[in-house]
């Protein structure tokens, strides 16, 4: 579940919130239970970047036209976006300081 420092899409939001600036996407699915070992992590990637990007979360299960478009075949998978254009993507578990780093690399 989403915490209080990381957004929480819908594929009605989804444009809008990546739009502008550097934001982290981690596209997830409840039943995955390396999604739910990466929660905790994030949370701490989002204190980490606080000020320079934004993290957020979207269910692939609730957003399939979004996960669709971006050819999404796995999860959890990691999108950067930078003023709406995907940078760069992971696929599966990294710890915090490589997210965090994989982040403010394009910041």
């Amino acid at each position: 579940m989403a915490s209080e420092n990381i957004k929480k899409l819908s594929q009605e939001n989804f444009k809008e919130t990546t739009q502008s600036g550097v934001t982290l996407v981690d596209f997830y699915a409840d039943w995955c239970g390396p999604c739910r070992m990466l929660a905790p992590v994030l949370d701490q990637v989002a204190e980490g970047v606080r000020g320079k990007a934004l993290v957020a979360k979207m269910d692939i299960d609730q957003a399939m036209q979004v996960t669709s478009e971006l050819q999404i075949t796995s999860v959890p998978t990691l999108i950067l976006f930078k003023e709406g254009k995907e940078v760069k993507r992971i696929v599966g578990l990294r710890d915090a300081d490589f997210i965090t780093d994989f982040v403010l690399s394009s910041c």
